[in-house]
């Protein structure tokens, strides 16, 4: 197998193609890493949620990470790591434009974009269309390794 680095470019093709990955986000030195689903446009990544943990956190520290991979065998995979600054749209004037167009972004990312974030209130039995969220991950810093076959190794 041989592992390379990716491009930012290949980064941020992988991020727009698949369109989910594990978000990070710490509180008093706790981390929590939860599933996301989101659209990716250049230096950004866009985010529906219902207010609850990973939103709470992120309210209090806007530092977060998220990491993205494809596997394809044991030896053809691709990692991508993404570090960045959480910023939430709330439903007001000032950010209309900021909603409409991470709304734009995730209905081309995904047919039912806004179905995971509903389902999980309504699980958690708290389910309030004022507690929706739209936000954004800024793209500070992004690495990815590939791993593709050797044809020199013997199988």
């Amino acid at each position: 197998m041989l592992v390379s680095e990716m491009s930012r470019g290949e980064c941020e093709d992988l991020l727009a193609r698949i369109g989910y990955g594990c978000l990070g986000c710490a509180r008093k030195d706790q981390p929590y890493v939860v599933p996301i689903y989101f659209a990716a446009a250049p230096g950004l990544l866009y985010g529906f949620a219902t207010v609850g943990q990973k939103i709470e956190w992120m309210r209090l520290n806007p530092l977060v990470c998220l990491e993205a991979h494809e596997v394809l065998n044991d030896t053809e995979w691709a990692s991508v790591v993404v570090q960045g600054r959480y910023e939430e749209f709330p439903d007001t004037p000032q950010y209309a434009q900021e909603r409409r167009e991470a709304q734009s972004q995730l209905e081309k990312a995904r047919l039912l974009w806004w179905k995971t974030g509903l389902s999980a209130a309504q699980a958690r039995w708290r389910f309030d269309r004022d507690r929706t969220v739209f936000y954004c991950i800024h793209v500070e810093e992004i690495s990815g390794r590939r791993a593709s076959h050797d044809p020199v190794e013997r199988k």
